[in-house]
């Protein structure tokens, strides 16, 4: 159990500080690529609680499809991809403040809510099967709208690029 524990701080640090990196970076397709590290950190993570398809999922479809629908966006759009100084301001310590506000409200409500509850020993995980009948009929409207809205996104950027 140890071992795990060590597992998932590593990870959780990597994610942290690449998260930090995809908000402050000022380019574009570096903040994709930190945005690749964060998602493989989650992927890690279901690998680390033997959830294997859903790990296989999050690779396939968020950093396949979703970083590289960012990256094509980007590019379609001929988005400056360098550094823009006129993006910069000065309230970033105001930044800071208020997300380490947030922080310490969400650790108090969520130690309040699950403080001492613990998972059962025994805890069921759902099989493959039952995780996909759950994506194709409890949850296909919002399966359908997702992809709807990935294939708008798409059209979008494309109709924006051939703007000339």
């Amino acid at each position: 159990m140890v071992a795990q524990n060590v597992v998932f701080g590593v990870l959780a640090a990597a994610m942290g500080l690449a998260a930090i990196r995809v908000v402050t970076t000022k380019n574009v397709v570096h903040a994709a690529l930190y945005l690749v590290v964060v998602l493989a950190g989650v992927a890690a993570l279901y690998i680390l609680l033997a959830a294997e398809f859903i790990a296989v999922v999050q690779v396939i479809i968020y950093i396949g499809a979703i970083v590289l629908l960012i990256l094509f966006g980007t590019m379609l759009t001929r988005a400056p991809i360098g550094r823009a100084s006129d993006l910069d301001n000065d309230q970033r310590w105001l930044a800071v403040v208020v997300s380490l506000l947030l922080l310490g409200v969400l650790g108090a409500v969520l130690a309040d809510a699950y403080g001492s509850t613990k998972l059962p020993k025994g805890a069921q995980v759902q099989r493959t099967g039952d995780v996909g009948l759950s994506i194709f009929q409890t949850y296909v409207i919002p399966f359908e709208v997702v992809s709807v809205l990935l294939l708008a996104a798409l059209v979008g950027a494309v109709v924006i690029a051939r703007r000339d």
